[in-house]
Parts: structure tokens; sequence; C-alpha cells
């Protein structure tokens, strides 16, 4: 793997108070062209965040003084966008929901390849660098189906004229579903086209994305009427 060729390095804030792990994760991090800066607790990578404006945080969830989803969520209350890409412990399946609830942008779960981690800090910058457009052709103001209306220039979602909070990721998983016309998308495409990585890396990421679109946009997300799975392959949005 080899760090994205700018004249000045991608800024990293790694937040993780287990200082063998964060010292390892430093170097091969730096080895690839990355600035990286460890803070060892919740509350000091907070103040960091906001003052150095990293161009992404890497978040441990279990953090002394103040955990990882405390830092997250005052981020985002905050207004900043920095992409978040969290740690969680292996298992904790409602750890990660609640982290992309939150606002994080993608999560990898302890004990982690190096080579998996460096693959998601990529992807993120990449994601940062290239937004995704249709074709050359402009993106419309506005997408509907149902009772949502996506505006585009804003990222705004609204349901029945309310305004829905999505996270980056769920957001773009809305829009490339819909930029389909009601076409079916694999895991595989969704993983290449929204996180910017293949399908060695776990496909439950899309899985836990879907689930949460549903909640929040559809009248019954148990029985969804709009973003609908097709069996053995993917998803399609039915407008």
């Amino acid at each position: 793997m080899s760090a994205p060729s700018t004249a000045v390095p991608k800024r990293i804030l790694l937040i993780e108070d287990n200082a063998d792990l964060a010292y390892g994760l430093r170097n091969n991090l730096e080895i690839e062209g990355y600035h990286v800066e460890v803070v060892g607790d919740g509350a000091k990578g907070l103040t960091r965040a906001r003052v150095a404006k990293p161009d992404l945080v890497i978040l441990d969830l279990m953090l002394p003084g103040m955990d990882g989803f405390r830092v997250l969520r005052t981020l985002r209350d905050d207004g900043h966008a920095i992409p978040v890409l969290i740690l969680t412990a292996r298992g904790e399946e409602a750890d990660k929901v609640r982290g992309l609830r939150l606002g994080a942008d993608d999560y990898v779960t302890k004990p982690f390849g190096v080579l998996e981690l460096l693959a998601r800090v990529e992807a993120l910058f990449r994601r940062a660098a290239s937004p995704r457009r249709n074709g050359d052709s402009p993106e419309p103001a506005t997408l509907r189906f149902g009772e949502v209306e996506v505006l585009t220039p804003s990222r705004t979602v609204l349901r029945r004229g309310e305004t829905v909070l999505l996270t980056p990721k769920e957001y773009d998983l809305l829009v490339a579903l819909l930029h389909r016309n009601g076409a079916c998308a694999t895991r595989v495409e969704l993983l290449t086209e929204v996180w910017g990585y293949s399908a060695e890396v776990m496909s439950r990421t899309v899985d836990t994305h879907v689930a949460e679109l549903r909640r929040k946009l559809e009248k019954d997300p148990a029985n969804p009427a709009h973003i609908v799975t097709v069996r053995k392959t993917g998803y399609r949005l039915d407008r």
C-alpha cells in the first residue's frame, strides 16, 4: 500500500489509550506517509480534534475519562465533519451500531490486521477526495422516493418534511441506491462505490448501514417498502 501522493501528508489523530497498540499503529501509518498524532484519553483527544482539525480521527471507543462515544457525539454536535474511524471490541455489535448512529464513517473490530486498517484509512481518504458522481451528468437537486426527499446540494434528507439525520456513509449509501433507479446493487458494488474497498473487507458493513437507513426512513423497518433485499445478491430501492 502507498500513501496518497500529495505534497502535504494527511494528518491523522489517533485517540487510543493502549500504548502498545498506539505505538504499532503510529509506526505503520507513518511508514505509509501519514503524519500521526497520538492522544491517550478522550477529553484530550476531543480538544486536539477541535484545535488541530486533522484529516482523519481514529477513535477507540473504550477510553478513560470521556469514552469514544462521547467524543464522537460532541464532535458531530459541534458540526465537525472530520471522517472518524472507530475501533470496537470483537463481538460488540451494539457498539458498532451505536458508533455509526452517532456519525462514525467506518469501523474496525479488534483484533484487526494492519492491512485491513490501512485499507479502511485509504478508502476514507479516497472518498473525501473524490466525491462520487453519476457519470458526467449534474446531480439532480432533489431525489424522491415514498415520503422521502433528498436535497443533494446540502446533503439533507427529509421524511414527511422533517429532517432525518444520516451519517455521511448512510447518505452516500442511500444516494448510491437511488442512482440505480430500482436496479439491484450487489454488496460488493456498494462496498466499492460507497466505502472504496473491495469484497475482502466485510460485507456486513453494508448490511449494518442498510438496517440503519430502514430504521430512519421506512414506516415499518422490519417489512421495508422501499429499501428491499434482493436475496443472495444485494439491495435495490423501490420508489
